[in-house]
C-alpha cells in the first residue's frame, strides 16, 4: 500500500461545495484550453479527448470532475483502482454513466450488461506501470492499459485476458525522450513491437502513448510528439494483422498539452490543471 493511503481515505464520497466548484472550474478551463489548441492547430473540434488523471484524488473529487464534464479517467496505481472502483461505479450509475468494465457474473449478468448498454460509457484507463501480480486485480475494472512497453508485459496481459474471456485495450508506451527515468520501449523498436502485440489474443492494440520530454525547449518536446505520430502512421500503413485499430495518440499533460495537440494527440492526460497540486506524491 502506498504511504499516502494511510492518510487519505480514497473511497470518501463527499466533497464540499467550495472544493467541487474549484474542480469544476478546472475542468472547464481545461476543456476550453483543449478547444483553443484544436483551433490553433487547425483540427476539428472534439478531436482530442480529455483523460482526467486521478492519482491521489478520492471518489468525491473524481465525481465532481465527472459532474463537470470529464468523460474518461485514468489511474496510476492498482491499489487506488481497488479503493475507488466500487464507489465510482455506483455513483456513476446513479447519473446514467457506466464506468469502465464490469465483468458481471452469475444469474444477473445478462440483465446487468443490458442495463449498462443503455448508459453513457466512461472509459477507465491504467496510465501507470502495472506489475504482473496486479493484473488480475484491475482487469475486471479497466477498459484500457496505456503502459504496455514490452512483449513480455503484453503476453502476461494476454494470458489473463484470455483466461477471463475478455478483450482489453492496450496502448504501447514509447519512451520518445530517451530519459532513463521514464518507462517505455525504444522508438526504434515500436513498429515491430506493435506488430507482435497486435496478434496476441485478448488484446486490442488501440494506439501509442508517451510522456513528453522534461525540458523547457518546446521544439524538443514537439519533436518527440511528432515522432510518435509518424510511428503510429507507419504502424497503420504497414497493415500488419491486429494493427488496424492502432489510432490513438495519448500524449500531452498539463504543462505540454498545446504542443501535443499541435502534433496530433488524440488523448491528453490532465491532473493538476483539474484538481490542483497534489498533497501527496
Amino acid at each position: 500500500m502506498t504511504a499516502y493511503m494511510d492518510h487519505k481515505d480514497l473511497a470518501n464520497e463527499t466533497v464540499d461545495s467550495q472544493r467541487a466548484g474549484k474542480i469544476s472550474d478546472g475542468v472547464h478551463r481545461v476543456l476550453d484550453g483543449i478547444a483553443e489548441a484544436e483551433s490553433a492547430a487547425g483540427r476539428d473540434a472534439g478531436s482530442v479527448k480529455l483523460l482526467a488523471a486521478t492519482k491521489t484524488r478520492d471518489v468525491g473529487e473524481i465525481m465532481a470532475a465527472i459532474d463537470a464534464g470529464v468523460r474518461m479517467i485514468g489511474e496510476n496505481r492498482p491499489q487506488e483502482i481497488q479503493a475507488k472502483a466500487e464507489g465510482l461505479r455506483r455513483l456513476c450509475a446513479q447519473r446514467g454513466f457506466a464506468l469502465g468494465r464490469d465483468d458481471a457474473v452469475g444469474s444477473g449478468a445478462a440483465a446487468a450488461a443490458e442495463e449498462r448498454a443503455d448508459m453513457v460509457h466512461i472509459p477507465f484507463h491504467v496510465i501507470g506501470q502495472l506489475q504482473a501480480n496486479k493484473i488480475g486485480k484491475v482487469l475486471p475494472v479497466v477498459d484500457t492499459i496505456e503502459s504496455v512497453d514490452s512483449l513480455l508485459s503484453a503476453e502476461r496481459l494476454s494470458r489473463r485476458a484470455v483466461a477471463r474471456g475478455i478483450t482489453v485495450g492496450v496502448l504501447l508506451e514509447v519512451n520518445e525522450s530517451g530519459e532513463k527515468t521514464k518507462s517505455g520501449c525504444s522508438p526504434a523498436s515500436a513498429v515491430e513491437l506493435a506488430g507482435q502485440i497486435g496478434v496476441l489474443d485478448g488484446l486490442e492494440l488501440q494506439g501509442l502513448m508517451t510522456i513528453g520530454a522534461n525540458v523547457e525547449d518546446e521544439k524538443k518536446v514537439r519533436e518527440g510528439f511528432a515522432h510518435l505520430r509518424r510511428t503510429r502512421d507507419q504502424i497503420l500503413s504497414s497493415a500488419e494483422p491486429g494493427t488496424s485499430s492502432c489510432k490513438e495518440l495519448s500524449m500531452g499533460m498539463t504543462h505540454d498539452m498545446a504542443a501535443a495537440v499541435a502534433e496530433g494527440s488524440t488523448v491528453v492526460r490532465m491532473g493538476t490543471a483539474i484538481f490542483g497540486e497534489r498533497a501527496f506524491i
